[in-house]
Order: structure tokens, then C-alpha cells, then sequence
């Protein structure tokens, strides 16, 4: 139902219709000049008629065109207020119609009430007569509902009818403003009739004008093509043009090209000259090393030899004491064993002093290295004068003589001696540089050495930094804070307020790290300029654990006046925070400045380094020796140098050519690879090699300063300290003679005509900017033969760049007629192979010239050239083709220029030319190889192999040859392969191959072939092969199995067959057997035997069996791919001794942690004997943290630790990619079953009959893996009692790159085991959990498999589990548990035990009756009651009468739980009634989660309140009460009972005397009296007596005892008997009532009436 507000309907329609009249009654004038404004969602009207242009519409003019646009304009909104009201219109309808159906429904169910209402009416009445309270007060509750909803649906109906009526009249409203404007419809639709006619005329005239811009746009197109036509016509002629100038300018640049490959030609020649000859050099090294090892080997068998001797004869000696004290009678053993500690303690002694002094003399050698480096930084400020060699010899003397007395005044040791003589070294080294140097300082050299060692010490870091480098930055930090310690002492203290802290502790802190850290770490001012400023920012940030602060002291003492700091403290900053500062350095003076800026924190001072350094020039060349190698005369060559400033100054150079450069320029411009020995190496060429090239000149120059470099420390080592200081003597006084015969050498050579031939380029002066590059050329043009040198100098403007030396050799040669080639190599030759090269020859002579080659007669059998004698034409060259084919008799015909051991052939060639008496010589070379390939064997024999398998023999194929030789066996039969790459290859020189020769018969016979190896150049090598085929009594289906990519986890099965056919042969024709094997034997049972590999991870089904003739059996092998156990244990291992290093580690660190806060704490002078104490401890504890970690046992590893092999597993699975494997498994076969005589014995097997099952096995990585259960398949859900659900979760995770869907088949529908929850696709990485469930329902083991599917694997997953039937008893056997009386509102318990008997725990519960949801309403047991059944008093309902309150009677606790194997329970019942009743009763159920009752008991109990009670008699009431309380009593009511007397309680006791065989039985009855223990314990007993006992004895009955008393909970029984009395007569019932009072808190009478009658047996 749905309820519009009657205003806002109203408000609506008003504005509908103002807005729809306004629309009407607008003025219409024509005459108006004002433009008619258009609404926002109307202004496209606008922009369409101004693209429609002017020729869309005739309009008259202006004024009648925005008249139209303006009627436009209005039609579309008349139209649209239209269709608004008849929207408006459509909805009224729609309410009115939805109101009535309301109403309809409405009275509907006020029909359907009215008619319940009346029949309920009806039922009341009728409930009425039936005195039914119970069911007339329930149906007047319904009456009463049904009349409220009545009202309330007669007042919705009163709504709805005002709703309906208002309504109507509003649509009866818009009904009528639709009538009025139907004229105003009509109009609006003329005009969308003529819109639509405009609309039209605009699409044609718009085409038109569309047609004439296509045909003007295919004007313009015909225009263009023509204009791109001539376009392309004159590109055309422009590209053959530029065609025709490439093509001159190819053979310009071939002319060019060709000249460039003939000058490399000539450097290649000269390449290989100079790597021939240092290969030659680098044999010679190579022998003379192998002939130094040969020696140090010999050296040292000789001292092993000498060492074994001398302790066989120090064993002898000792043997022979011991045996002199055995016969003095002194333990020998003891007596050598002490001698033996002694020297042990002496030698460690030794040692010890050794060490000592070795120590001091690194102090020592330490201080003089700092004095020598103070020293060298004063002199750097003022320079003293230099001193001579001898002055330095003579202070180095005193230095070692003042080192030696510091040491010790005794007799030298060795570690004196050791230091000596490095002194000695180190003084003759620097002798030989100083003289090398031509003069220069040798204290100068000695300081740049300690210069250069002082910083490799220090600022040496590895490129990864390790463990090692903690230490290193202790002692720099302890160092660093030394300093600042000192620097804080000078300098007054200016930290105060917060900063002021312990001096211990701060320095305690200091030694640790820096508080702070400076970003940059060093601030560098880098080519300033003076009268700039320049600006640094620095970042400090706080790398202590705690909160700092920081504050700026200053900066040196040097950088006061340049650099100053802005820095504001910014308090407290805690870890890890940062402050920012800034540097402002104004340089005053150019010079480098150094220093530091200083700051103060909590922890201690720190400093961040400043450093300002000046413009400076770094100037250097590529190369400071140019060697031009040998040219003709009339040559042009030129060479040019890379001279680069790397600094940032400006400086003028210019190039010197003066003879007599100083040795200090020469001295500080050489490179690196220049040493100290380039004047020994220039005497020493100038003196033996003085006949050869340039050329080699330079090869000996490179090589030579290398040999000696490593030759001189080897000398050092094996020749004697006087030696040493003999030598440097000799090298002091040869050194300076050869240089001076160097020099004047020189001299002499440097002439102006071999100068003339070098001269510099162009550029010989000039400026070279900051960080640039000028390329210097230098020309050589030989004019005359021979060797022409030049040495210039680079001298630079800037006082401190020195001149840098340059040298410049060349060689000209004069032969009108050479080769071009002098040395042709022709490699490595075969015998027997013809090989060709071309002999160039060239001639500079202005004339034609013959030439004759000359070949020596031992080569003519092998070598020729073609022709032999040619002209050679004038600035030109001649080519001659040479020819080489060796035969096998080239050692015998040429013995001189063969060597038939390495194979290296050199021949000599010349070349007569007319007019030329000297002549041309060149060389061919070459290294003839044979080409012979060779076999290890000559014959393979295959043995015996069965036609099912494949026997594979591996022969050895060596190349003889010194080059690479194709192969391949051609012609081979098809029952032969040939492996690798089908016996096809490459051998390389001396290679040795294996090749495979699979043998694969295909019939029963002996083989005899021969397979054929040829190589590429037709030459074939045999070898013989034999083998014999047999055929085995079984066959295989299959021979070769090859598995699918198998995931870890999942299994691939193949099937095959295992066949023993008839044999179809005869048998007095027989196949080819081995010796001793009857062929002829019938046809016999067979058994076979399959014998897997170990860790293959293969299963054969079956692995054994015997075959009778003619059988097939089928074969199941199985692939089950998994981790091997030894890879899990070993990965079990090392993670078990990772996680060990890891907690070493962090015991580690905490107890560094521990020193640390040790040493921080301060020491006092008391305890100085505890610190003493310290480094002992220290030390054993070391020892024991050093001690390497043991690991377990990896056979251990699955027992001890479980839960590290199942991480192992899980971490091998998931980072697992693949793995192939293949595996031959063999199958026995037996020749038959065993003897009739022994069938125990074992039958005997033939290897011939074997037969051979080959597996390939790939296996992948798993796309799903287990992450719950620690990776284990296998859910076991253990013991489960019979009929209880157990539920577990099984987690999986996709671990491939791909979604998985995922299925299971389905579980035996009749089995235990369920999955609950459903499968779904799972993307990468993500997972899944299956809910599984195990429910027994008998009392066996069970075990399922899981197959969990996907397309790619299958995995497998088994469900066990274990049924047990529980066994629980209760100590109660069930049936009645009685509470008997107790007072009302109070409560008494009782304990039921349950004993637990079964192996597993077992769940139970407790149902009560009255608490049960299932129990039946007004159930059987109240039906019988309530007919009148109720004279029996066994009958009583199951639940009887309960409290007022609601809440049980009876109440347990606990409610559940579970019984552990072999333990108890107690479940403890409670009686807690509220009101006085004796119909309490209700039933307890003990029972299990398997719905197995344990016991059931019937509760029972009575309520009363007082104390005394009467128990028994016969029942006069239903056992039923009401729960509804009795009514309330007006207090005068109450008055009124308490002034009358309580009335008598009712008790009837029927007797019944039995009358059988003339005999009379009297008739005997009990009765109850009891009193109730009340929670206060009452001292006073309760009474009860008998009223008229005499009138009862007259007539026969009898009560015992009359009276009495009872204590409180106990019982009393009174018997009541009745005999008949004389004159009874039969079938007569004697009755008389007898008042018995209680007396106890309260006095109760009951009246009991004693009923008796005698009845027969048969009654």
C-alpha cells in the first residue's frame, strides 16, 4: 500500500498547469525586436540554424528569421509541457487504479476476520457448556486479537476510501485541463508537420552543396598528381646523376682501400714477427721453469729423505736411552716424556721471545715511518737540501743501528737478522732508483714510497664488506677519538648546559661510533677561485639508539677566516631524525686548505672533514715512446699523441727538442709502465742486441722491464744478506757508468741528418684549456737508410706541471725490390694436401726488372712457384703462386728444414733480380700434421644379446692430427648405431671421443660386420665387429616406456604384456645358443623376475611370476616421483645448522652487547685486580664460541627431528623445477621350474634370456602443494568412536602460474569419509582448504584415497582412520532414583559416577525430560491419567508436577563433556523444588555423541512444608497439578483460616485378605512417617500416635506401633493388619476411619480410612 501525500500531489499539478497556461496566454508580437530567450536545454535549436546557413530557410529578414527560431523554440517546449501532462495524467490513472485494488484487498480481509471472529464466537459457546476454562480462556485471547486487527483494518479501509476519493478528483482535475488544451495539441502538431517539412528541404540542399565540394576537392586532387608526376620525373634525374657520382667516388675510395689493406698487410707481418718471437721467448721461460720445478722437486725429495733420516736416527737414539735408565732403573718413559716437555716449553719460550722482539721491531719500523712521513710533509713546506747517496746510506745505518740497541744489546736473533736484512733491502732499492733517477734525492723517493704505503694501509676496503671490517672501524674510531679527545683538551671547553656530561662516559661513547652522520661525508670545495663564494649544504642525522641532541664548537684553526657555519640547534632529535646546516666558504688566499668543522653531542664530540683544494693542472699523454718500425726511404708516415689537462687551469705548452732535458722532468712525467731499470735496459740493448730491428728493439723493451720485475724479489729471497748488500754495492757503482755511456751514445748518434728524418707537426705551441685534448702530430719521412731517433720535450707555462720527455724511433730501408710478405705462414698442413698462397714482390725502381724465384732442391718433391721467372714492371708489383703439397717423405727429403717431432717446417726463399747483386729473402713456414685417426682397439665383440634388447660397447676415436677433422661412419647396418649425433662429428686436434655402439639385433644369428669411419678429406678407417643374436623365452610388448611429465605427488601407469608364446621353430633346427644350452629342450614353464633400481621411485606389479606356454601377463608399471630421503635430510640438516649459526650469532651479538655496557660503566682504581682477571675469562670463553657447531646425524634427522624433515620437504617441493631420470630395469627369466626332486631348490637363471625394460622418467614440479598437515597426504583421523563425526581441514596452495580448476572424484558413498565443501578454480598462489569428515559406523579400520584433479596432476590424498566402540559405564544401574521429602525451596543432590573403559575419549551429554524439545505434549502417559485411569499406582507420567518459577525441578551439572581413556566423571543431579507437591518426577538420560544411552533414570521426589510427612496408602488424586498458582485470599480470608482449624488430610488403605485351600491369610499394609532434616538442624523430634486404637481392634485390625517419635531423616514404618473376625461374612468390606497425628513444626491429622475385604485366589 503506498500513501502519496495529498499536498505535494496538489502542489504539482498546479505548477503543471501554471506552467501550461504561461505557455499559452504568451504574446505573440511580431513586431518586437527583442529576440525571444531560449532555455538551456533548447539552445541546440540555435546552433543548428546557424550552420544551416541563410540558404536553408527564405526568410524576409532578420526580424523574421529570429521570429522563426523563436516559434521553433516554443513548439518544442508546448510539446514537452504535452508530454508532461499527459505523463502527469498516466500516473493519476495508475494511483487511482492501484488505490482500488488496495481497497478490494482491504474488505477482502475484513470478510475473511469477520468470519473468524464469528466462528470463534461459536467455539466459545460451545467451550462453554463443556466447562472447558482452559480452552475458553485461550479462544477469548484469539477473539480478543482477531477483534483488534478487525478495527484496524475498518480504519485502513476508512483511509484508503479519503485516499481513494482525492484521488479521482484529481485526476478528474487533469482531465479537464487536458480538454482545454486540445486546440492548443492540434496546433502544436501542424507545426512539428512543417518542421519536419523543413527539415527535409535542408537534407536536400545540404547534399547539393556536399556534391559541389566533392567535385571541387577532385579538381584539386587531379592537380596534385600532376604536380607529384613532374616532382618525381626530376627526382628521378637528380638520383641518376647522384648514381653516376657515387660510382666515381667508389673507385676513388677502392683505389684508397686498397692502399690501406696493403699497409695493414704490413703491420699484421710485423705482428706476427713480433708474437713469433715472443712466443719463442715464452718457450724458453716455460723450460726453464719446468727444468726450476725439476730442481725444487729433486731439493725436496733430498730433504724429505734427510728429515726421515735423522728421525729414524733420533728414534734410535731415544731407544738406546731408554734401554741405559731401564737398566739403571729409571722409568724411561717418564724420564723422556718430561725431556720432551721441557724442549715443548723451551721451544714455546723461543717462539714467544721471537714474537716479542718481532713486535717491537714493527713498532719500531711503525714510529720511523710516522717521524719519515712528519718528516716528509715539513719538507714539502720548506725543502732542505738534498743529500747525496752516501749521506742517506749513512743515516739509514744509524736507524738500524739505534733499532738494534733499542731492541736488545745481546747477540743478534733472527727476527734481528730478518730486520736487518730488509733494511739492507730496502736500502740498496732505494740506491739502484736514486741512481736510475740520474741524481734525484733518494730521501725524496724514500718519503714518496712511505707516502704511497701509508694510504694502501689505510684506505684499502674489499668490494664487499665483511665481518672483518667491524674491527678495523673500532680501532679507526678509538683512533678519531683520541684525536678529539686531545683537540678537545686544547681548546676551551665551550659545550655547556645539557651537553656537560661525565668526561668517562663520553669517551666511553666515542669509542663505539659517531652519534652523528654527515651527508657528505666530507665536505669538498674543488676548484675555487679566490673572492667567490661558495655554499654547502650538510645533512648530520642521529645514528645512536637514543634521543641526542647536537651542538656546532667550531671549525680549525686554519679555516677560521675562510669558512663559516650556519647552523641552528634543533634540540632533541631522536633516532634516526636529521638536522640540516650550512657551509659558506670565501677563499682569501690560493692554496689547498684542510680541516674540520666540530661538533658536540650527548655521546661525545665528532667532526665532519673539510677540504679546499685549487685550480691545478693534471697534465699526461698516451704514450711517451713512438716507434715508427721499419719504412722505406721516400715514405711519409705520421704518429700523433694525446697530450690531456685533467685539472681545471688553464696553461701554455710548447714543444722543446734540446738535447739535455733535467732529470727531474724526466723523473716525474714517467708512466707507470717506464720503471727504475729502463738505463740498465737501454746499455744492455745497446750492447747485445745491437744487429737487430727496431722492431725487436721495442718487443725486448716491453717484455724485459716485466721478466726483471718478477726476477728481482726471487733473487732477494734465495741469495745471503751479504750478498744482498754486495750486490746493491755493484748496481750503485754499475748503474751511473751505463748511463753515462747511454748518453753519450746518444750524443754521438744525434746527428741533423737523422734528426731531419722525425719532425714534429704543425702545432708546436699553443694553449690547453681546463679538462681538454690536443692531438700532437709527428712525422717520419726516412731520406736515408738507417735508424733515426728524436727526443722532445712538453714544456707547460705552470711553474708545477714539469716537462713531460717524448721519444721517437724509426728505421729506413733501401731495397728496390723486396717482398711484401717476408714470411709466409702457411699454418698448420695436412700430408698429402695441396695448399696455395700468393708471393707478392715490389719494386721502387723507375725501370722494368726480372725476377727468378728459387725453390731449394730437397723441397722441390713438395713446394713450387708459378711461374719462375716474371718482369716485374716499374712502381709495381709482381704476384707469383706458391704451392705446397707434403708428402709422407718430407723428413726424409728435407732433414735441415723439418722437424719430424713437432712438425714445424722452415724453408728459405729467394728471389734473384737482374741488376741487384744482393737478393730477396723470404721464408715459408709451416706445421705439417698427418691426418690419421685412430681406434683403442681393433675389434669390438658384442657377446651375446637378445633380439629385444640392445647391448652398447664404447670404443675410443683419437685424432692424430694437429687440426679439427670431420668424421662419419657411412654404410652401417641397420641393426648398428652409432651415438653421439648418429656417428657424425667434429675431433678436435688431439682430441680423444667416445663412441657409443649400439648393436640391436633383429633376428637369432651370429653377426660379422665391419663398420666404416671416413673423413672429410676420403680417407676411411675399419673396424671389425662381431656379436651373436639370441632370443629369449619371454617377450616384452614393449621395450622402451616413456612417462609424461609427472608432478611430485602424482603417478603415470603404463601397461604392458609379458608374453610367452609357442615356439614356432623346429626343434631339430635350433637358433644359435650360447655353450651348454640345449636350444631342443620342450617347451617348459618359465619364471621371471623384474629387479628395480634402488631410489627410482618405480613400482612393478607384478615384480615375480611364472608363465606357462602360450600365457600372456599384463604388467602395471607405476611412476610415483618424489623427493629422495637424503635430499630432505640433508636439506633437514642445513637448515638445523643455519638456524644454529643464527642463534650463535645472536648470542654473539648479546654478549658483545654485554662487554659493551661493561666497558661503559666506569672503572674505579680499586678494582683494577678484577680487571686483571677479565682477559682470562676472556680467552676461555673464546675457545668454546669458536668451537664449530656439530651437526646431526642425517639418519637422524627424520627420527629427532620430525618437524624440521617435514619443513625440509615443504621447502624442496616448492622451490622443486624438474628432473629426468631413466632407469633400466632387467627381468630375469629362469630356464625352467626346479627339479621334481628338490622344488625347494632354486631354479637356475641364464643371462642370455634377460630381458631389458628401459623407463624415462621426467619429473615436474607440482602445480599444487600441501601447506596444512606439514606437507603430508595422509590425513589421519586416528580413533573415532562409532557414530561421531569427526571434521579435519586439508589446505592446498597453487604454487604454478596459471589458474587451476579443481574436481575430486567421488568417495564411497557407503564408506566413513565425506567432503563437505565444494571445489573451486584457484588462481596462482592462491589456496584452498577441503573440509573432510570421518564418521564410523563400525568398529574396523578404514582407509579411502582422495583424488583431487586438476589438468595438469592428480593429487593423491589418503583418509584413514579407526572406528571404536565406546565403553562407558555409570555407577546408578538405572530405573528409580528417589530424593524422598525435603522442605520446599530447598534442595538436596545426588552423584551419578561415569567410568571411561575405552581406549579413546568419549563425548557424552545429559537430556532431562522436562528440558527435551522433541517430547510429545500431553503424551500417552497423561492420556491414561486424565480417562481415570489413575487407580493404579504404578502409573505416573514421565514428567509430573514442576516449579511455579519455570525453571526444573531437577537440574545436573555438568551438562557434557568428554571422558578421557581410562578416567571418570562425576555428573551431580539436583532436587530443588518450590511449592509442596509429591507428584515430582521426571527422567534423566545419560547419553553418548553417538546417541548410545549409558543408563536412563527415573527422578522422583516430594516437596513439603513441614517437617513431618505420611507416606503410603492408596492413590486419591491424579498425579497432575496445574502450574498456574492457587488464587490470592483476601487478608480477611486468611483471618478467617487461621481462627477454623485445619482440615484432616484423607488417606485410604484397602486391605485384601486372601482365602485359598480353607486357609485365611491375613491381609498386611505399611505406611511411612518420616521427618525432614532442616537446613537449621532442629534439636526437637517429631511424634505421631494413633487415635481409637481400641475400636480398630474389634474390628481386626491392628497397628503397629500406636505411637511414636522420629528423628529428623530417618523413617518410620507403621504395619497395619487385618484378620477377619468371627461372623464376617464373605464378599463383606469392613471399613473405619482412624485420625493419625504428626505432630512436628506443625500439628497435621490425617484422616486414614482402613478398607478391608477377603478376595479368593482365583479373584
Amino acid at each position: 500500500m503506498i500513501f502519496l501525500p495529498e499536498t505535494r500531489l496538489m502542489s504539482y499539478g498546479l505548477v503543471v498547469s501554471t506552467g501550461a497556461q504561461a505557455i499559452v496566454s504568451r504574446p505573440r508580437d511580431e513586431g518586437s525586436d527583442q529576440e525571444l530567450a531560449l532555455p538551456p536545454d533548447l539552445e541546440w535549436l540555435e546552433e543548428l540554424s546557424v550552420e544551416d546557413g541563410d540558404g536553408d530557410r527564405v526568410v524576409a529578414g532578420d526580424d523574421g528569421q529570429k521570429r522563426s527560431y523563436a516559434e521553433t523554440a516554443r513548439m518544442f517546449k508546448l510539446r514537452r509541457n504535452l508530454d508532461q501532462l499527459d505523463s502527469f495524467h498516466r500516473q493519476k490513472e495508475h494511483d487511482v487504479l492501484q488505490t482500488r485494488e488496495e481497497l478490494k484487498v482491504c474488505r477482502q480481509n475484513i470478510h475473511g476476520l469477520v468470519e473468524q471472529r464469528d466462528a470463534l464466537e461459536k467455539d466459545v459457546e460451545q467451550e462453554k457448556a463443556a466447562d472447558n476454562s482452559v480452552a475458553v480462556f485461550r479462544l477469548r485471547t484469539q477473539h480478543k486479537r482477531l477483534c483488534q486487527k478487525l478495527q484496524s483494518e475498518e480504519e485502513l479501509e476508512g483511509d484508503i476510501i479519503t485516499e481513494l476519493k482525492h484521488l479521482e478528483l484529481e485526476l478528474n482535475e487533469v482531465e479537464v485541463e487536458l480538454g482545454r488544451f486540445s486546440s492548443l495539441r492540434q496546433e502544436v502538431q501542424e507545426d512539428e508537420r512543417g518542421f519536419q517539412v523543413l527539415k527535409a528541404q535542408k537534407a536536400t540542399t545540404r547534399l547539393q552543396q556536399e556534391g559541389r565540394v566533392n567535385q571541387n576537392l577532385q579538381l584539386k586532387m587531379q592537380h596534385l598528381r600532376d604536380k607529384q608526376a613532374a616532382m618525381m620525373k626530376k627526382e628521378e634525374l637528380e638520383g641518376q646523376k647522384k648514381i653516376e657520382e657515387r660510382g666515381a667516388n667508389r673507385k676513388i675510395a677502392a683505389k684508397y682501400l686498397k692502399e690501406t689493406i696493403k699497409r695493414m698487410h704490413q703491420q699484421e707481418a710485423e705482428k706476427e714477427e713480433q708474437n713469433r718471437q715472443l712466443l719463442e721467448k715464452r718457450i724458453q721461460a716455460v723450460t726453464s721453469l719446468k727444468s726450476n720445478i725439476a730442481a725444487t722437486q729433486e731439493s725436496l725429495r733430498v730433504q724429505q729423505s734427510r728429515a726421515k733420516a735423522n728421525a729414524q736416527k733420533k728414534e734410535q737414539q731415544q731407544r738406546q736411552l731408554r734401554e741405559s735408565l731401564q737398566g739403571q732403573g729409571i722409568n724411561g718413559i717418564k724420564h723422556i716424556y718430561q725431556q720432551k716437555q721441557l724442549e715443548t716449553v723451551k721451544r714455546k719460550q723461543e717462539k714467544f721471545e721471537e714474537r716479542q722482539k718481532s713486535k717491537k721491531v714493527a713498532i719500531v719500523a711503525k714510529l720511523l715511518q710516522e717521524d719519515q712521513l712528519v718528516k716528509s710533509r715539513k719538507r714539502h713546506e720548506a725543502k732542505p737540501p738534498k743529500l747525496s747517496n752516501t749521506d742517506k746510506l749513512q743515516s739509514l745505518a744509524r736507524a738500524r743501528e739505534h733499532l738494534l740497541h733499542y731492541l736488545d744489546a745481546g747477540p743478534p736473533s733472527a727476527a734481528e737478522e730478518r730486520a736487518t736484512n730488509q733494511l739492507r733491502e730496502f736500502s740498496g732499492y732505494s740506491s739502484s732508483s736514486s741512481s736510475s733517477s740520474d741524481g734525484e734525492d733518494p730521501e725524496e723517493t724514500m718519503h714518496q714510497e712511505v707516502d704511497h704505503q701509508i694510504p694502501a694501509d689505510s684506505l684499502a676496503e674489499p668490494e664487499f664488506s665483511g665481518l672483518w671490517d667491524d674491527n678495523y672501524k673500532k680501532l679507526l674510531n678509538e683512533k678519531t677519538t683520541l684525536m678529539q679527545t686531545e683537540v678537545k683538551q686544547e681548546e676551551p671547553a665551550s659545550a655547556g648546559g645539557k651537553l656537560d656530561v661525565p668526561a668517562k662516559k663520553v669517551q666511553a661513547k666515542k669509542l663505539k661510533h659517531s652519534p652523528f652522520i654527515s651527508k657528505p661525508e666530507v665536505i669538498i670545495f674543488k676548484d675555487f677561485e679566490v673572492g667567490k663564494i661558495y655554499k654547502k649544504k650538510i645533512v648530520l642525522t642521529n645514528i645512536s639508539y637514543t634521543t641526542n641532541q647536537c651542538k656546532l664548537l667550531g671549525v680549525s684553526t686554519q679555516l677560521k677566516d675562510f669558512i663559516s657555519i650556519n647552523f641552528e640547534p634543533p634540540g632533541s632529535l631522536s633516532a634516526g631524525m636529521s638536522c640540516d646546516t650550512q657551509a659558506v666558504f670565501q677563499p682569501m688566499i690560493n692554496e689547498d686548505l684542510e680541516g674540520d668543522v666540530q661538533f658536540a653531542s650527548a655521546l661525545g664530540l665528532f667532526s665532519v672533514p673539510v677540504r679546499c683544494t685549487i685550480k691545478k693542472c693534471e697534465l699526461e699523454v698516451d704514450s711517451q715512446l713512438i716507434d715508427f718500425g721499419s719504412h722505406v726511404v721516400g715514405q711519409t708516415v705520421s704518429r700523433t699523441i694525446t697530450l690531456t689537462n685533467k685539472g681545471a687551469l688553464a696553461t701554455l705548452f710548447s714543444l722543446d727538442t734540446s738535447t739535455c732535458p733535467s732529470p727531474e722532468s724526466l723523473h716525474v712525467q714517467m708512466p707507470s709502465q717506464v720503471s727504475a731499470h729502463t738505463c740498465q735496459e737501454t746499455s744492455s740493448q745497446n750492447t747485445t742486441c745491437g744487429s737487430q730491428t727496431s722492431s725487436e728493439l721495442m718487443g725486448t723493451g716491453e717484455i724485459q722491464p716485466e721478466q726483471e720485475s718478477q726476477e728481482l724479489p726471487e733473487a732477494s729471497q734465495h741469495e745471503k744478506p751479504g750478498e744482498v748488500s754486495e750486490a746493491s754495492a755493484a748496481g750503485q757503482e754499475a748503474i751511473p757508468q751505463a748511463c753515462v755511456s747511454t748518453d753519450a751514445e746518444t750524443k754521438v748518434d744525434e746527428s741533423p741528418q737523422g734528426t731531419g728524418d722525425i719532425n714534429l707537426g704543425n702545432i708546436r705551441e699553443g694553449e690547453i684549456g681546463p679538462f681538454e685534448s690536443i692531438k700532437l702530430e709527428v712525422v717520419f719521412t726516412p731520406t736515408v737508410p738507417g735508424e733515426a731517433n728524436l727526443d722532445f720535450h712538453i714544456k707547460f707555462s705552470n711553474l708545477s706541471s714539469k716537462p713531460i720527455p717524448i721519444q721517437v724511433r724509426g728505421v729506413g730501408v733501401s731495397i728496390p725490390v723486396w717482398v711484401v710478405q717476408p714470411s709466409i705462414d702457411l699454418k698448420i698442413c695436412m700430408f698429402d694436401r695441396l695448399y696455395q698462397d700468393t708471393v707478392v714482390v715490389q719494386s721502387r725502381a723507375s725501370a722494368a726488372l726480372k725476377v727468378t724465384f728459387e725453390v731449394r732442391p730437397e723441397m722441390r718433391k713438395h713446394m713450387e712457384i708459378l711461374p719462375k721467372t716474371g718482369f716485374i714492371q716499374a712502381q709495381s708489383s709482381f704476384k707469383a703462386q706458391l704451392k705446397f703439397l707434403p708428402r709422407r717423405s718430407l723428413s726424409k727429403d728435407a732433414k735441415t728444414f723439418f722437424d719430424s717431432y713437432t712438425g714445424v717446417l722452415e724453408v728459405p726463399m729467394t728471389v734473384q733480380v737482374s741488376g741487384q747483386v744482393q737478393p730477396v729473402h723470404f721464408t715459408v713456414q709451416a706445421c705439417v700434421t698427418p691426418s690419421d685417426l685412430q681406434f683403442d682397439r681393433t675389434e669390438v665383440d658384442f657377446g651375446y644379446c637378445s633380439i629385444h634388447t640392445s647391448a652398447k660397447s664404447s670404443v675410443r676415436l683419437t685424432n692424430l692430427s694437429l687440426l679439427p677433422q670431420d668424421f662419419g661412419f657411412v654404410g652401417a647396418p641397420e641393426f648398428i648405431e652409432v651415438q653421439p649425433n648418429d656417428g657424425f662429428g667434429t675431433l678436435l686436434p688431439e682430441e680423444t671421443l667416445e663412441i657409443d655402439l649400439i648393436f640391436s639385433p633383429n633376428k637369432a644369428k651370429v653377426y660379422n660386420f665391419q663398420l666404416n669411419c671416413k673423413t672429410e678429406i676420403n680417407r676411411d678407417f675399419p673396424l671389425s665387429c662381431r656379436a651373436v643374436g639370441v632370443r629369449p623365452p619371454l617377450e616384452l610388448s614393449h621395450s622402451l616406456v616413456q612417462f609424461g611429465a609427472t608432478a611430485l605427488g602424482d603417478h603415470s601407469t603404463a601397461v604392458l604384456y609379458l608374453n610367452h608364446p609357442h615356439a614356432k621353430r623346429n626343434p631339430s633346427k635350433p637358433l644359435v645358443a650360447p655353450a651348454g644350452e640345449d636350444a631342443t629342450a620342450p617347451e617348459v614353464p618359465r619364471l621371471f623376475s623384474f629387479s628395480l633400481p634402488k631410489d627410482s621411485h618405480v613400482g612393478i606389479t607384478p615384480a615375480a611370476g611364472r608363465l606357462l606356454p602360450g600365457e600372456r601377463c599384463l604388467v602395471q608399471v607405476t611412476f610415483r616421483p618424489g623427493l629422495l630421503e637424503q635430499e630432505i635430510k640433508e636439506e633437514a640438516e642445513r637448515r638445523l645448522h643455519r638456524a644454529k649459526l643464527l642463534r650463535e650469532k645472536e648470542l654473539e651479538l648479546k654478549r658483545l652487547a654485554k662487554q659493551e655496557t661493561k666497558k661503559e660503566a666506569p672503572v674505579e682504581p680499586s678494582k683494577g685486580k678484577k680487571a686483571s682477571v677479565n682477559p682470562k675469562t676472556k680467552m676461555s670463553e673464546e675457545p668454546k664460541q669458536d668451537s664449530p657447531t656439530e651437526s646431526p646425524d642425517p639418519v637422524d634427522i627424520q627420527l629427532e627431528y620430525s618437524e624440521r624433515y617435514e619443513e625440509a620437504r615443504a621447502c624442496l617441493l616448492s622451490s622443486f623445477t624438474q628432473r629426468y631420470s631413466e632407469f633400466t630395469v632387467p627381468c630375469f627369466i629362469s630356464d625352467g621350474d626346479p627339479p621334481e626332486e628338490d622344488r625347494q631348490a632354486p631354479p637356475t637363471w641364464s643371462p642370455f634370456n634377460t630381458l631389458y625394460l628401459k623407463l624415462q622418467c621426467p619429473a615436474v614440479q607440482p602445480s599444487l602443494l600441501v601447506i596444512s598437515n606439514n606437507g603430508l597426504n595422509i590425513i589421519d583421523f586416528r580413533q573415532v568412536v562409532v557414530g561421531v563425526e569427526v571434521i579435519k581441514r586439508f589446505t592446498v596452495q597453487n604454487i604454478s602460474r596459471e589458474s587451476l580448476d579443481l574436481s575430486t572424484l567421488l568417495l564411497d558413498i557407503h564408506g566413513p569419509f565425506c567432503l563437505l565443501n565444494a571445489l573451486r578454480c584457484i588462481r596462482p598462489g592462491e589456496k584452498h582448504t577441503l573440509v573432510l569428515a570421518f564418521s564410523p559406523t563400525l568398529e574396523k579400520k578404514f582407509c579411502e584415497t582422495l583424488e583431487i584433479r586438476n589438468h595438469k596432476m592428480t593429487l593423491w590424498v589418503t583418509l584413514r582412520g579407526e572406528g571404536v566402540v565406546p565403553v562407558v559405564t555409570s555407577s546408578h544401574p538405572g530405573g528409580l532414583l528417589d530424593f524422598g521429602y525435603v522442605f520446599q525451596k530447598e534442595s538436596t543432590s545426588q552423584v551419578l559416577k561415569l567410568q571411561n573403559s575405552s581406549v579413546v575419549a568419549v563425548g557424552f551429554r545429559v537430556l532431562l525430560a522436562s528440558l527435551s524439545s522433541t517430547r510429545p505434549r500431553g503424551g500417552v502417559d497423561r492420556v491414561d491419567v486424565l480417562l481415570g485411569n489413575y487407580t493404579d499406582p504404578k502409573l505416573h507420567p514421565t514428567v509430573g508436577t514442576q516449579n511455579y518459577s519455570g525453571l526444573s525441578v531437577f537440574s545436573f551439572v555438568p551438562g557434557g563433556g568428554s571422558i578421557a581413556p581410562g578416567e571418570s566423571q562425576d555428573v551431580t543431579v539436583t532436587f530443588q523444588p518450590d511449592h509442596p507437591s509429591v507428584n515430582y518426577s521426571d527422567k534423566l538420560t545419560i547419553q553418548l555423541m553417538n546417541e548410545t544411552e549409558v543408563c536412563v533414570v527415573d527422578l522422583k521426589g516430594a516437596a513439603s512444608s513441614h517437617n513431618m510427612y505420611l507416606y503410603g496408602g492408596d492413590v486419591l488424586t491424579v498425579p497432575i497439578e496445574s502450574l498456574i498458582p492457587p488464587l490470592m485470599t483476601s487478608p480477611t480470608q486468611h483471618a478467617e483460616a487461621e481462627v477454623t482449624e485445619k482440615p484432616s488430610i484423607p488417606v485410604l488403605v484397602t486391605l485384601r485378605a486372601s482365602y485359598s485351600g480353607g486357609a485365611l491369610t491375613p491381609a498386611v499394609r505399611e505406611l511411612q512417617v518420616g521427618c525432614i532434616r532442616s537446613t537449621p538442624p532442629s534439636k526437637k523430634s517429631a511424634e505421631f500416635s494413633w487415635d481409637t486404637v481400641a475400636s480398630l481392634q474389634q474390628q481386626g485390625f491392628t497397628v503397629e506401633p500406636s505411637k511414636g517419635t522420629v528423628e529428623a531423616g530417618l523413617k518410620r514404618t507403621i504395619r497395619v493388619t487385618w484378620s477377619p473376625q468371627s461372623g464376617y461374612k464373605p464378599y463383606e468390606v469392613v471399613q473405619t476411619c482412624v485420625p493419625l497425628t504428626l505432630k512436628g513444626d506443625e500439628k497435621s491429622v490425617y484422616k486414614v480410612t482402613l478398607m478391608a475385604l477377603v478376595s479368593n485366589t482365583a479373584d
